[in-house]
């Protein structure tokens, strides 16, 4: 069934621009027209190959490589690297109506929402948003309306927030299946950094540290290694930006895994039985909480 036959009677934003119709941006786009939140779409990116794959496969309408360019609509959701946003808002900002929401769907919030405030007109509201959901495919062909569903959603208003942007943001957000939750951008940074960014610091030094070791060891790898570093085929450009954003965070979460493993490696060294295998069953109980959650 097409997203038109599916639309609701009051649509939650008739006309919306992507920009970066990618992944999380071109998914959005999916799933909230076949839930019926949204109307017209204009996709803008970098390369024509990627819009026009985002157009074949029904996730805009119209395609565009300005931002500058997208016309007047309800919503924008950026879906840009981090160290974009501020080169994309300065663009966009003249062009925006009064009364335009602005959103974002990155994993770093405090720098982001600060920049959007500071160059953003004061009568156009931005929420802040992290759709925690992703795999590690990229572009508009990689797009998916099921990603969402059952996953959780992070918004970050501040005091500037109107509060019937953040409603209308919270609501698609929950029309395409996540459960959503609210927390200062300063907390939503510090709890992405143990939960997320540390985990692709793992990723990336574990896959790294190997193939230096000898390259013909990953013709070995079972499925406990590709799990583990399943991660590390992301786009290493976006998470270098990701991780600079959130660098005391990052810093701090990896300072303590650093710590424990160096108390595991003392443990073998010493042949330490006991404080092994507390280290280990930690990790498992955790791991069984997560499965719970």
């Amino acid at each position: 069934m097409s997203w038109r036959r599916r639309r609701t009677t009051v649509l939650l934003f008739e006309r919306v621009a992507i920009v970066g119709v990618g992944l999380i941006g071109g998914s959005l786009a999916l799933a909230a027209r076949a839930a019926g939140l949204i109307g017209h779409v204009t996709g803008v990116g970098r390369t024509e190959a990627n819009l026009a794959t985002a157009a074949a496969r029904g996730i805009v309408d119209r395609t565009t490589r300005d931002p500058a360019a997208i016309g007047p609509v309800d919503l924008v959701v950026l879906a840009v690297p981090v160290r974009s946003m501020a080169d994309i808002a300065r663009a966009l900002a003249p062009h925006l109506r009064p009364g335009t929401v602005v959103t974002d769907v990155a994993s770093v919030k405090a720098p982001v929402v600060e920049t959007m405030e500071t160059l953003l007109p004061p009568d156009v509201s931005f929420v802040g948003a992290h759709p925690i959901a992703g795999t590690e495919r990229a572009g508009a062909g990689a797009a998916d309306a099921e990603l969402f569903r059952g996953a959780r959603c992070v918004l970050t208003p501040t005091a500037r927030t109107d509060a019937h942007a953040l409603a209308r943001v919270e609501a698609l957000w929950r029309g395409v299946g996540m459960t959503v939750e609210r927390m200062s951008p300063v907390a939503h940074d510090r709890v992405l950094a143990w939960t997320s960014h540390l985990v692709h610091v793992i990723a990336y030094a574990l896959a790294a540290v190997v193939d230096a070791a000898d390259p013909n060891l990953l013709r070995y790898a079972g499925p406990s290694f590709r799990g583990a570093t399943r991660v590390a085929a992301s786009a290493p450009e976006a998470w270098v930006d990701i991780l600079l954003a959130n660098a005391p965070a990052v810093g701090a979460a990896t300072d303590a895994f650093v710590a424990e493993v160096a108390r595991l490696r003392q443990a073998l060294a010493s042949g330490d039985e006991a404080t092994l295998g507390t280290l280990l069953r930690a990790g498992r109980a955790a791991r069984r909480r997560v499965e719970e959650s």
